[in-house]
């Protein structure tokens, strides 16, 4: 697979071969005249992108126009250069094509009455807006603050317990990848903590990019406990340390949202969850 230096020649060249895609994509979608946007998010809407930068393409198209756009999806992905497999499945609103050259592009197609103003769509590159309604909804999305509410709280510290709880069932029946899954999935709540605190749109559940890397917003002891939390070894006494530091992380951030919240702490009922396991 060479991992470390076969394809140092061809990593080199993705952000040009980004680029020829991004003028074949622009040359393609801008003379439809079923096409009345499109945009770009992640991490080329945000201008961050780094070497590995895939393209998340956003298409609005008519109303009339959006089906066969869907039924036409795969078809549309070589417009814009030479596919080498796809990922997506027949009925989903997207179509995710790997290409040759090793970028991916993600085309998500929308209607206009799909999109509304989100914290979400306040970082995006727009390629193509000539009615300048995705400028507006950009500016309209930038007004907007996230809001961690009580209700996300209860889900949130919810799913964390569920998930401990998951670890303890599947250790005993031996599935230890499951159980791996689980002590990510308990990682991933902690993250989310973390970004409320910080102020951070969080990324959708189990979504890990950029949280860790050099585009992370978290500080280096955060990033130091996600490496001591990798699972991967199938040893209970390992696997046990691995969990008292994730809890200890938990109940931290758990205390400072339930502050800001202003929810009082039951600490016998969070005591009682943990003794479970």
């Amino acid at each position: 697979m060479g991992f470390l230096s076969k394809q140092v020649w061809r990593d080199s060249r993705l952000p040009s071969e980004r680029e020829k895609l991004r003028k074949a994509i622009y040359r393609d979608l801008s003379h439809d005249s079923n096409v009345l946007a499109f945009f770009y998010g992640g991490s080329v809407g945000k201008r961050n992108e780094d070497v590995y930068s895939d393209l998340d393409l956003r298409v609005v198209v008519e109303e009339e126009a959006y089906e066969p756009f869907l039924q036409n999806k795969k078809d549309r992905a070589k417009n814009w250069g030479d596919v080498l497999f796809y990922e997506d499945f027949p009925w989903a609103s997207y179509s995710i094509a790997h290409f040759r050259s090793f970028i991916k592009v993600d085309a998500f197609y929308y209607k206009k009455s799909d999109l509304l103003p989100s914290p979400y769509l306040e970082d995006l590159t727009i390629d193509y807006d000539p009615y300048g309604f995705i400028a507006e909804l950009t500016k309209q999305s930038k007004q907007l603050k996230y809001e961690f509410t009580a209700e996300d709280f209860e889900v949130w510290r919810g799913k964390f317990f569920a998930y401990l709880h998951e670890v303890y069932r599947r250790v005993h029946r031996q599935e230890y990848n499951y159980a791996f899954k689980m002590i990510n999935d308990m990682s991933f709540s902690i993250v989310v903590g973390w970004y409320v605190v910080l102020g951070e749109v969080p990324n959708s559940f189990g979504d890990w990019s950029k949280v860790e890397g050099a585009r992370s917003p978290l500080s280096e002891k955060q990033l130091h406990l996600l490496k001591k939390w990798d699972p991967g070894k199938r040893d209970i006494n390992f696997l046990a340390e691995i969990i008292n530091g994730q809890l200890d992380a938990f109940l931290s951030v758990h205390n400072s949202l339930a502050s800001r919240l202003g929810i009082m702490v039951d600490e016998n009922w969070i005591k009682e969850m943990i003794g479970k396991v």
